[in-house]
């Protein structure tokens, strides 16, 4: 009867979390590793667990109640959670549950003090460690005592932070249960802290050690500073040794006290060098056993040594790229130049791969680009630097970090040749003389369209092994249309053209960003034209209240599949308009937030993502908004060019310079526009890609391969590939591999869920260490954000924070805030007067819609959307690139 309530410790292993949780699993593993001592104990199952609560037939009502709550509404989820605590505390122990732990007890001896600690399943798992999320007991003595204490953390499973941590991690309350560790209890010299990767840079070669008196908990709560050990490679690389006023030692009867050290203690370090040492050899033969970076709680027994009370992997670390060898490495996030820093299911990051025109690494559900071998060579170096720092000054800033330690990067000579046109890019005079012809433009977007629309009628013509013979030669096409030398040659004339006007007008007249204006309506601009064009979208829509409340009524409701167009075009005046907004997506339908991810939904799969933007416009927008816009922009913009050249012919050598500067405006009109169209053809094959791939996984999920059709988004395009070509037939290997692709598809399902919580860097290395750059300017008023100017003017108003474009919100005068702004968030950038965005660089389609559309901007911000509340007014100066926050 006993042994389905308690299991000893040395009886526990990681298979066997849904029995003793996931600290009585970790501590059985621990205990079975050479060399680790881990205190003697047992658990209490969570078969004991149920049966407690079974005995509460009230607690099933208060968890329905639970679940139903508004996750924003703290007071009532306090409340309840305490009401569910006391349910559960007052439950009277049945009598076999009570028999089993106080025999448990008697194993360990009569009296033995105890620790008491909760084991949920949902806790010290490699996706959400839960670390102090339920209750922790010290020095608990007699079976009474302890038998009272299981209870408490039973309850602790409810505690307000527990159950917010739960809903954060998308971890229902019903699907957890809760064991308890019972532990013999060490009375510690000293007691702390080992991560076995540096928690804040995340070095995977980095250890640090926290250390002080006593017992951990005065550390935990913040009682006492630690003292802090790094070590490296077997070598303490540094320490800080904290004067330590308190500790919290055991009572001899239970429990603890807070005692004050004496004044030649506080200042001793709480552990010897050697010690130190020793420990951090302990953590390293922990991480070793279980695969990954450990946060280990530990203790310094007088007579013992060290004893390990607890292991849980450490959660918040970015991954690193899988490398071939044991050479450093240096990788640039593509999710920073893309302006889309989310996590990427496993078939969008392997398809953004396969089309790559350079190998890219994945790593945390984004991709990175190995930079070491440009880094290496002084010329190539100095080109990567000059060509990223226009972009986004903070990757240059990360990798300049890295560069400056002398001795992470090789140093390598300079191929022969040169450096390659990646190193002058930007430098020096006057750029290239390019034809600035417009009918360039226009082939280069023909030979684009030929492409799409070959794609097209290929991928529809074919299935099964046949589709993706056929995709295999659409990827070389697709590479070579983005690497056609013409189709370089214009995207770089348009961006060195702005960076030669910007650097050449402040040189001549002081004025900062002079391209802004000179860029505004460039014709040929696709992004800037889908903003537009939804502007003449609401023009349709305006004048029928009627269709305007029934577009609301889609919204309130959450309808997002295109199912509400056909009540739209059953309403009077409903056609009109249901056809403006069809021919709309029949150009850009293409698109949606987080396009590169081919898994992302379209427009054409929900239309209704489409409808706040639209309602926003209706409000916002007078009727023929769109063409008076785009004509006041183009004013401006000849205004301004007569205005530099007529500034400049007055200059000493000013003839010359006019010249020079007349041509490079002609150039940056003709050709700056353009910039966007390759990302549009890009994702216009994406969109046939998409179609195809998910024809297969509909017929693998009608051949009982695959559970769903979006099952597919957790393979790998190889993965899908192979599976297509080699299914089998009979109905019994299917079976198999279905469950084995069940299991596969659920874990990289949970992998998904962890890396969403993470936040990618802008350079990382295969030591782990993940730099995000700073900017290091001393011109931005005390107490303002930095950022990076990509769009000049100044503008004041209210911050509308938007982290969904489908809860977009924004009244005239708004400055929205966000956190990445790729090509579909441009339709949104008709209604702001400003912008800010944590992720960005000069060149981003962000940055580059901004400058088109006359707005300010500010990217690059670092935490906006958490330091700037929405509502709160600021300042927006996109010529200074920072932010105010005004009272």
């Amino acid at each position: 009867m006993f042994e389905q309530y308690v299991v000893d410790l040395a009886e526990s292993d990681e298979t066997q979390i849904a029995r003793v949780g996931g600290k009585g699993a970790h501590l059985g593993a621990l205990a079975r590793i050479e060399g680790v001592g881990v205190p003697d104990g047992f658990c209490v199952t969570t078969d004991a667990f149920r049966r407690v609560v079974a005995g509460a037939p009230a607690l099933g009502g208060l968890l329905d109640r639970l679940a139903g709550l508004d996750p924003d509404d703290r007071d009532a989820l306090r409340t309840l959670s305490a009401e569910i605590r006391r349910t559960v505390e007052d439950i009277e122990l049945p009598e076999e549950v009570a028999a089993a732990v106080t025999a448990g007890l008697a194993r360990l001896g009569t009296g033995t003090p105890c620790a008491v600690r909760s084991s949920a399943t949902a806790e010290d798992l490699p996706t959400a460690s839960f670390a102090g999320q339920q209750d922790t007991y010290l020095n608990v003595v007699g079976p009474a005592e302890v038998l009272r204490h299981v209870s408490r953390c039973w309850a602790s499973l409810f505690t307000e932070r527990a159950v917010t941590y739960r809903r954060r991690n998308g971890i229902d309350d019903r699907a957890v249960q809760m064991a308890v560790v019972v532990q013999r209890m060490v009375l510690p010299h000293a007691s702390g802290i080992l991560f076995t990767a540096d928690p804040v840079s995340g070095n995977r070669k980095v250890a640090t050690v926290d250390a002080g008196f006593g017992l951990g908990e005065a550390l935990v709560s913040g009682l006492v500073d630690p003292d802090v050990f790094a070590v490296r490679e077997d070598r303490i690389v540094s320490r800080t040794i904290a004067a330590k006023q308190r500790a919290v030692r055991p009572l001899p009867g239970g429990g603890t006290e807070e005692v004050e050290l004496g004044a030649a203690e506080r200042e001793r370090p709480a552990l010897t060098d050697p010690q130190v040492l020793d420990l951090v050899r302990l953590g390293r033969r922990i991480e070793a056993h279980f695969g990954r970076p450990q946060d280990i709680e530990w203790c310094l027994d007088p007579e013992a040594g060290f004893r390990i009370v607890q292991s849980r992997p450490i959660t918040t670390l970015f991954p690193v790229p899988a490398a071939a060898d044991e050479d450093n490495h240096v990788y640039v996030s593509v999710a920073h130049q893309q302006m889309m820093t989310d996590a990427m299911k496993p078939l969008g990051s392997s398809m953004w791969q396969m089309t790559a025109m350079v190998p890219m690494h994945e790593a945390g559900g984004r991709l990175f680009v190995d930079v070491t071998a440009r880094l290496a060579a002084p010329a190539s170096r100095a080109g990567l630097l000059d060509i990223v720092g226009k972009g986004d000054p903070l990757v240059r800033d990360a990798l300049e970090t890295v560069l400056e330690r002398g001795d992470f990067v090789p140093s390598l000579p300079d191929p022969a040749g040169g450096a390659g046109p990646a190193a002058g890019a930007g430098a020096g005079g006057a750029p290239a003389s390019v034809d600035t012809d417009p009918a360039v433009v226009g082939e280069l977007i023909e030979r684009s369209r030929a492409s799409v629309a070959e794609l097209a009628r290929e991928v529809r013509a074919r299935s099964g092994p046949e589709l993706f013979d056929y995709l295999e030669e659409a990827f070389e096409e697709h590479r070579r249309v983005l690497g056609d030398p013409l189709n370089m040659r214009a995207i770089m004339a348009g961006m060195e053209a702005t960076w030669w006007l910007n650097d050449r007008l402040e040189e001549w007249l002081g004025e900062k960003n002079a391209a802004d204006t000179l860029t505004l309506s460039a014709p040929g601009n696709i992004t800037s034209q889908m903003g537009l064009d939804l502007l003449d979208v609401a023009d349709a829509v305006r004048p029928h209240p009627h269709l305007v409340a029934f577009l609301q009524d889609v919204h309130d409701r959450g309808v997002e599949d295109a199912g509400f167009l056909d009540g739209l075009g059953e309403l009077p005046d409903g056609p009109g308009v249901r056809k403006a907004v069809e021919e709309y997506l029949d150009r850009y339908g293409m698109r949606c937030v987080g396009e590169i991810d081919i898994t992302r939904p379209r427009w054409q799969e929900r239309p209704g993502a489409l409808v706040p933007v639209i309602l926003d416009n209706v409000r916002n927008a007078e009727p023929g908004a769109a063409a008076r816009r785009f004509d006041d922009g183009r004013r401006r913009a000849q205004a301004k060019a007569q205005e530099v050249l007529e500034r400049l012919r007055a200059l000493p050598d000013g003839d010359r310079k006019a010249e020079e500067t007349e041509r490079m405006i002609d150039t940056v009109r003709a050709f700056i526009g353009y910039r966007e169209y390759p990302k549009y053809g890009i994702i216009s094959r994406y969109s046939l890609y998409k179609e195809a791939l998910l024809g297969e996984a509909a017929r693998l999920v009608g051949t009982g391969v695959l559970a769903e059709r979006d099952d597919v988004y957790y393979l790998t395009y190889p993965e899908l590939r192979d599976l297509v070509r080699t299914a089998p037939s009979g109905a019994g290997d299917r079976a198999a591999l279905a469950a084995r692709l069940g299991e596969l598809i659920r874990r990289r399902k949970d992998d998904f869920r962890a890396y969403e919580a993470l936040t990618p860097p802008r350079v990382l290395t295969s030591e782990g260490e993940a730099l995000s750059g700073a900017y290091r300017r001393g011109d931005v008023p005390e107490g303002a954000l930095t950022g990076l100017p990509v769009s000049v003017g100044t503008v004041e108003g209210r911050a509308r924070v938007v982290l969904d474009i489908a809860d977009a919100d924004l009244e005239a005068g708004d400055i929205l805030v966000t956190t990445f702004t790729d090509p579909s968030w441009s339709p949104l950038f008709v209604g702001a007067a400003a912008l800010v965005t944590e992720v960005g660089g000069l060149m981003t389609h962000g940055a580059v819609i901004a400058r088109e559309y006359g707005l300010p901007a500010v990217v690059g911000v670092a935490g906006a959307t958490r330091l700037i509340h929405d509502g709160r007014r600021i300042r927006v100066h996109g010529t200074g690139g920072y932010v105010e926050l005004l009272d």
